[in-house]
Parts: C-alpha cells; sequence; structure tokens
C-alpha cells in the first residue's frame, strides 16, 4: 500500500514565527507515512491522529508498537518545535513507552501535553487512544533544545 498523502493543515495553529507548517515540514518523511492529521496545536496541547492501516499491522494484527512510538516521537518533537525560541531546533534525547492494550482498526488519537518547558530541555507527555477512548499506550520524552551555530 503506497504512503497516504499528506493531511490537511489544521486550523487551531499557533507556531513560532518563521516555523513551517506541519504539513510543509512532514511531507516526505515518517508522518506523511503514517498519515498523520494534526487536530489541535497550541504551545500547551497537540492532537493528532492517524488511520490503522494494514502495513501499520503486526503479523498478529494489532497496530505495531514502533508505529505507535514513532507517532508519538513525532507529536513530542513538533509540540516543542512550537515552543522553540527563535534560532533553535529540537532533537528527542530520551523516549519511554507504557503499552496498554492493542488496537486492529479505527482512528487512533495522540494527545501531547508539556511536563516542563525549560531553556536546554522539554519534557512531553503523549497518550495515545483509540476511537472508544481506550488508552493504548502512554509515552514520556525528553526532547533537547539546541541553538543553531
Amino acid at each position: 500500500m503506497p504512503p497516504a498523502p499528506p493531511p490537511p493543515e489544521s486550523t487551531a495553529e499557533s507556531r513560532a514565527p518563521g516555523l513551517p507548517s506541519f504539513q510543509d515540514r512532514h511531507r516526505l518523511g515518517l508522518a506523511a507515512h503514517l498519515g498523520m492529521r494534526i487536530v489541535e496545536q497550541t504551545r500547551d496541547r497537540l492532537v493528532a491522529e492517524i488511520d490503522v492501516r494494514d502495513d501499520l499491522l503486526t503479523t498478529n494484527g494489532t497496530l505495531a508498537g514502533g508505529a505507535i512510538m514513532a507517532f508519538a516521537d513525532i507529536c513530542g518533537g513538533w509540540a516543542t518545535s512550537i515552543n522553540l525560541p527563535p534560532g533553535s531546533f529540537t532533537t528527542t534525547l530520551e523516549s519511554k513507552t507504557n503499552f496498554f492494550a492493542g488496537c486492529r482498526e479505527g482512528v487512533v488519537r495522540a494527545e501531547s501535553l508539556p511536563l516542563h518547558r525549560g531553556r536546554r530541555t522539554m519534557v512531553w507527555q503523549t497518550r495515545l487512544t483509540d476511537g472508544t477512548g481506550r488508552l493504548l499506550a502512554q509515552i514520556t520524552q525528553t526532547q533537547m533544545v539546541l541553538r543553531r551555530q
């Protein structure tokens, strides 16, 4: 199955001046392959969705843990990007995932909330739920804030 087309840009957008839109930044990468859609983004909350598709499943028919982790990592990284000072960029320093349930179909929603927004690091917690609101996974990641030289 070919990668999903880029998602439409969210209307609830708030980003730093000069930061490209999510769609522009991720039009060819893993986010595009996952089919990520930004539902809401502010400096305090990021919500995104993906559709469960056959090419994202394990041989047991559930959404792959790697797809879950990648989805959450991109969400936390983008949430950090929205909060960066001018001339900065970010990279993931650490990530921890707890898996609670499998998902075989439907839409998976990620909600990223800040736990810490410092000058050198930011920590985001991302909760992934299925269409019924059942918790699938919770990811806590630390993003390093780097200055362009």
